[in-house]
């Protein structure tokens, strides 16, 4: 299960590895290239279902890694699963509704999860750099799990976190159908 979940972190890493640049440069040109327009517009319609998946994934695998695999929790991956555990019903419920103003409340739960899931990534990494005090009986320094030489639980939530954020930002409303061939009017 944890290579299962690792791997889904890898896919997503793929992920923002392709759009991230893709973005910055249709930000600086400020259009999208014509092979790519479908593309986009097919994951727009479809970013917020994705985000709230992520969530929920993220979820399932802490709770995984907690309940069935025993690993005990330290205070930061406590902290992350704060700002994670909502979103996943948070963008649920959007998704079913299709409601992509979930964004306000959202991206700023996204982007503090990464904060403290790069902040504990770095103590793992570099615990005689970084100062920290973990006040839990696991140091917040333990790794558990280590991948593919770089992912390691913190890693995996930050790759969520920003994943989520990344498709909340290209997440756009379906257009409406149009019917009758003529301008609506009130009745």
């Amino acid at each position: 299960m944890i290579t299962f979940l690792s791997l889904l972190a890898v896919l997503c890493a793929a992920f923002l590895v392709i759009t991230i640049p893709i973005a910055v440069y249709s930000l600086i040109v400020h259009r999208v290239p014509k092979p790519l327009q479908s593309i986009r517009d097919g994951l727009g319609e479809a970013a917020l279902s994705m985000a709230a998946a992520v969530a929920v994934v993220s979820t399932l695998g802490s709770l995984y890694l907690s309940e069935a695999a025993k690993f005990i929790p330290c205070e930061l991956c406590w902290f992350q699963r704060i700002f994670m555990y909502p979103l996943a019903v948070i963008l649920t419920i959007a998704a079913f509704r299709k409601d992509v103003s979930i964004r306000i409340y959202a991206l700023p739960l996204a982007f503090v999860g990464a904060a403290i899931s790069t902040y504990h990534y770095l103590i793992q990494r570099f615990p005689e750099n970084v100062s920290y005090e973990c006040s839990t009986a696991v140091s917040c320094d333990a790794v558990f799990v280590w991948k593919f030489h770089f992912l390691s639980i913190p890693a995996m939530a930050w790759i969520g976190f920003i994943t989520i954020a990344v498709l909340l930002l290209l997440a756009t409303r379906k257009p409406a159908l149009k019917t009758g061939s003529g301008p609506a009017t009130d009745a």
